[in-house]
């Protein structure tokens, strides 16, 4: 049924995705501009004269730098949920992401105290946390294309994912709204398996590129190294501290799956993790090569 939705963060990737699907369903929608987030009365009376059934939130920290995750992961969602619940909206829809549930990162921690927030805060309430997205994905396409090698940690097989694709996610998203199944409840989500190691990934694009893969091997010591050098001038300063914390961003994408990982093992299980969507992340590669966009 359409219902009238508030939606967060519609100028990113996600967002957009999200806002082209709610419309496509005939919901009625109301974005709010970035800039809204850190004016609580305006923000207030912006849901209030939207009155929306259902707000969602797909805004993040761009940087992931501690005081952009305080900023927006963690402030602007929460004055985004207390205008929500002043304009008597009945469903808060969070879009977080996988790994906060093995956390060390300053966006990590950030993410989780809002989700506590949501969680405790009375007002019906989804958390999805989805895989890797197929963008976060394509970096490496032009490189392959030029004849470059492609870059791996390790052997290639440190760390593995199930991608999911904008559009699938947004249909994801949606179709959570006004869900009994969903309300009050975190879930984790990613694309149609099996799960692809960052090794699988370039093999996969130099098959499509009709070449023999050539892979470059890193070790992901390169940022620990990083951060510590970094980190001797990050009390003194906020550029070196910022850069430091991209140094352990870095470093843990290169080591960490994106994958649920198993309570009991307290290991990355692809079979835990949840698949929905037709999107491939070959479909995607092989659009980007012909010069299409991607799926």
């Amino acid at each position: 049924m359409p219902t009238a939705v508030l939606l967060a963060g519609a100028s990113g990737t996600i967002g957009s995705a999200v806002l082209r699907q709610l419309e496509a369903e005939g919901h009625r929608v109301t974005t709010v501009p970035r800039a809204a987030l850190a004016d609580g009365p305006a923000l207030t009376a912006l849901i209030v004269e939207a009155k929306p059934d259902v707000v969602i939130s797909c805004i993040a920290s761009r940087s992931g730098s501690p005081k952009d995750a305080q900023a927006v992961d963690y402030a602007a969602n929460l004055a985004l949920l207390d205008a929500a619940k002043a304009a008597g909206a009945g469903q808060f829809i969070l879009l977080s992401a996988i790994c906060v549930q093995k956390p060390s990162l300053a966006f990590q921690h950030a993410k989780l105290a809002f989700e506590a927030a949501l969680a405790a805060s009375g007002i019906g309430y989804t958390i999805i946390r989805p895989t890797a997205f197929f963008k976060s994905l394509s970096g490496q396409v032009k490189r392959v294309q030029a004849g470059k090698p492609f870059l791996i940690f390790g052997d290639g097989n440190l760390t593995r994912c199930k991608p999911i694709s904008d559009a699938d996610l947004a249909r994801f998203i949606t179709g959570s709204i006004a869900n009994p199944d969903a309300l009050g409840r975190i879930l984790p989500i990613g694309g149609p398996g099996p799960a692809i190691s960052l090794r699988e990934q370039g093999e996969l694009l130099f098959r499509l590129a009709g070449k023999q893969p050539r892979l470059k091997s890193i070790s992901p010591r390169i940022f620990i190294i990083a951060q510590r050098v970094l980190g001797i001038g990050a009390p003194f300063s906020g550029w070196f501290a910022e850069k430091s914390e991209y140094a352990r961003i870095a470093h843990y994408y290169a080591t960490e799956s994106m994958l649920v990982l198993d309570p009991e093992t307290r290991s990355y299980n692809p079979d835990l993790t949840p698949e929905f969507g037709t999107d491939t992340l070959e479909a995607h590669y092989r659009a980007l090569m012909e010069g299409s966009g991607g799926v």
